[in-house]
C-alpha cells in the first residue's frame, strides 16, 4: 500500500472520529434541553395548582390575607420569570425558591385551622403539590446530571477543542435553595 493511500485512510478515520465527537456533543446538549423541559412541565403543573389551593384556604383563613397574597405574588413572579425569554436556570431557581417558601407558609396555616386541615379539597391539593414537588426534585436531579455530563464533555480534551470550534458553551445547573431556606418554617400566632 502506498503512502498516499495510508494518508487518505488516516484522514478518513480522523474525519469519522471528529464527526462522532461533534454528534456526541450535540446529543449531550439535546439531553440537557430535554431535561429542562421536564422541569418546565412540572413547574407549570405547580403554577396551575396554586390558585385552587389559595381559593380553598381563603374560605377557612380569610384573615390570613397577607399570607395568601404573598403566595399569589410569588406564583406570578415565578411565572413571569418562567415565561421570560432567555431566563437562566439561576433566575428560575431564585423565583422558584421564593414560591416554595410562600407555599410552606400556606401549609403551616393548616396547623392553626383544624377544619382546613380536614378539608378533602385542601388535602387533595396538598398531596398533588407534594407529588409535584417530588417530581420537580427528580427532574432537577436529572437535568443537573445531564448538565454535569455535558459540561464535562465540553471541558475535557479532545472534545473541548471541538466544542470551542463549534460554539458549544457551558450550561448552568438548576441549584436548590440556600441553607437558610432549607430550614423548617417557624409558625407563630
Amino acid at each position: 500500500m502506498s503512502g498516499f493511500w495510508i494518508f487518505i485512510i488516516v484522514l478518513i478515520l480522523i474525519g469519522v472520529w471528529m464527526v462522532g465527537m461533534y454528534n456526541g456533543l450535540v446529543r449531550a446538549r439535546m439531553q440537557v434541553k430535554e431535561a429542562w423541559s421536564d422541569i418546565d412541565v412540572q413547574l407549570k403543573r405547580r403554577y396551575d395548582l396554586i390558585p385552587n389551593l389559595v381559593e380553598t384556604v381563603k374560605g377557612y383563613a380569610a384573615h390570613e390575607k397577607e399570607t395568601l397574597e404573598r403566595v399569589i405574588q410569588a406564583r406570578n413572579s415565578a411565572m413571569q420569570v418562567h415565561d421570560k425569554k432567555g431566563a437562566t436556570p439561576e433566575d428560575m431557581a431564585q423565583s422558584e425558591n421564593m414560591l416554595t417558601g410562600a407555599l410552606k407558609s400556606i401549609f403551616a396555616l393548616s396547623e392553626a385551622y383544624p377544619d382546613l386541615k380536614a378539608n378533602t379539597n385542601f388535602l387533595k391539593l396538598q398531596d398533588e403539590l407534594s407529588d409535584t414537588e417530588n417530581k420537580i426534585q427528580a427532574a432537577r436531579r436529572f437535568y443537573n446530571g445531564n448538565v454535569r455530563d455535558y459540561n464535562t464533555a465540553i471541558q475535557t480534551f479532545p472534545t473541548n477543542t471541538m466544542a470551542g470550534m463549534f460554539g458549544f458553551s457551558e450550561e448552568k445547573f438548576f441549584e436548590i435553595e440556600d441553607a437558610k431556606q432549607r430550614e423548617n418554617v417557624k409558625v407563630k400566632f
